[in-house]
């Protein structure tokens, strides 16, 4: 059963139960998947950007967009334009199968795994978790990483409370801590 399925046939029949919703269309929806890293040390060297960019296409399969400073800090030596990160946003089947990977290929290869934390909601039912280095993927060759890189991703959805947001997310299998550890 692929991804969407189960949230078709499993998940929102659950949810509509757990959380007392009347209509199907009031259960939340994830509406997308925004990976994004901040490489700042491309200003100084842009191989770095280039490597990200690369990388970022190698996990989700996608195109990475170069992500641009808005705003000139000469403390930083940083001009306003200059590249300083990149970004994918998947949708769709790319979205769904991206999930999938993620919590049963990705996750567990994590050192010291005890679950994803439980206080990156944002006020608005989406979930934004940190990843401190990307050879937990499969998809990414250890032996040409010239240095580690991290990145967010973020989880969209269209709960209106963190409570129906962390209910849909767990319900499609992602695995928060049981006790928050501070």
């Amino acid at each position: 059963m692929t991804p969407k399925e189960n949230y078709r046939k499993t998940v929102v029949p659950a949810l509509m139960t757990e959380r007392g919703y009347k209509n199907v269309m009031q259960v939340p929806r994830l509406q997308k998947i925004v990976l994004n890293m901040g490489v700042g040390e491309a200003v100084a060297n842009r191989k770095v950007l280039d490597e990200a960019i690369d990388l970022l296409s190698n996990i989700t399969g996608q195109k990475a967009v170069v992500t641009k400073a808005k705003t000139a800090i000469s403390n930083f030596k940083l001009r306003e334009g200059l590249g300083i990160g990149a970004r994918v946003t998947l949708h769709g089947t790319n979205m769904w199968d991206f999930l999938n990977r993620f919590i049963h290929i990705d996750l567990p290869r994590v050192r010291d795994f005890r679950g994803i934390p439980r206080r990156g909601f944002d006020g608005s039912g989406n979930y934004t978790m940190g990843i401190k280095e990307q050879t937990i993927f499969v998809e990414v060759d250890i032996d040409k990483i010239s240095q580690t890189l991290g990145m967010d991703i973020t989880f969209v959805t269209s709960a209106k409370t963190d409570e129906d947001g962390r209910a849909l997310l767990e319900a499609l299998g992602l695995p928060f801590r049981k006790q928050e550890v501070r």
